[in-house]
């Protein structure tokens, strides 16, 4: 889901949501969404 959907489903504005986001990958070392989502995938968060 693009970052405006997630927004809208958790009832929070986009600029929080990508906030959110940011401080994830961050968090993470990771430095690409597409990293973001592979992680995801890997540790069982969401479904491909």
């Amino acid at each position: 889901k693009t970052t405006k959907e997630v927004a809208a489903l958790l009832g929070i504005s986009f600029k929080t949501a990508e906030s959110h986001r940011t401080r994830i990958m961050e968090k993470l070392d990771i430095h690409e969404t597409a990293g973001l989502v592979r992680y995801a995938i890997r540790r069982g968060l969401v479904q491909p």
